[in-house]
């Protein structure tokens, strides 16, 4: 009998840890991050690299731009889309062709999203690290996650190009590892599984998860 109650007990207590746990995060929006040293994974996706959206390799072999570009480009190329032999050194001076080095490898379910690879991470004034995932011209919902002291807070910023408007998904509940020495060296190495209060649908979960390798960039 003593062994059923203590059991019962336990349980009790275990479970009134969780809910304490799932207060914490419904009602402040943040939760707990956990420092490791040598945070495993695969983050080979960072050795990975794209050119800037709308940069391209043309039937020429040379690297152009399309879609959103310079107008003053348009009279460097004939009317095959070649550039002037004369116009590539000014040519390069506007378009940028670096290489974009990967910084994130997630999954996720999201409205109007496609992809990317990409999220940028700044140091602001008031010592908050804040992140925020590329958009593109297919992809809409942004990841934006803010780090301080020990905690973390994140959200999804949602802006639509149909008739869903604007949109900010805050976070329900989720993990996220980051790698501690090489934080304080200036870089988020990071593991996180989030999910998100579905504002326009509720019986839609939302939620975002993978990987991020990424330089802080200080203001």
């Amino acid at each position: 009998m003593k062994n059923k109650l203590s059991i019962i007990l336990l349980l009790l207590l275990t479970a009134l840890s969780c809910k304490t746990i799932e207060k914490e995060i419904d009602s402040n929006n943040t939760i707990n991050i956990e420092w490791t040293s040598e945070l495993k994974g695969d983050f080979s996706f960072k050795e990975n690299w794209s050119y800037k959206e709308g940069v391209y390799k043309n039937s020429h072999g040379q690297l152009s731009c399309d879609g959103s570009c310079p107008v003053a480009i348009d009279r460097m190329k004939d009317n095959t889309g070649k550039i002037y032999k004369d116009s590539l050194q000014a040519f390069y001076k506007i378009i940028d062709t670096t290489h974009v080095y990967h910084s994130l490898k997630s999954e996720n379910r999201m409205y109007e999203y496609s992809g990317t690879n990409y999220i940028e991470f700044k140091k602001l004034k008031n010592g908050t690290i804040k992140g925020e995932s590329q958009s593109n011209v297919s992809t809409h919902s942004n990841l934006i996650i803010e780090l301080k002291n020990d905690s973390c807070t994140a959200s999804v910023y949602f802006n639509s190009i149909r008739d869903l408007g604007i949109n900010t998904f805050p976070l329900k509940s989720g993990t996220i590892k980051i790698d501690e020495a090489l934080y304080e060296s200036g870089i988020i190495k990071a593991v996180f599984d989030f999910k998100f209060i579905n504002i326009l649908e509720t019986d839609n979960q939302l939620y975002w998860k993978g990987n991020i390798y990424s330089k802080i960039i200080t203001e």
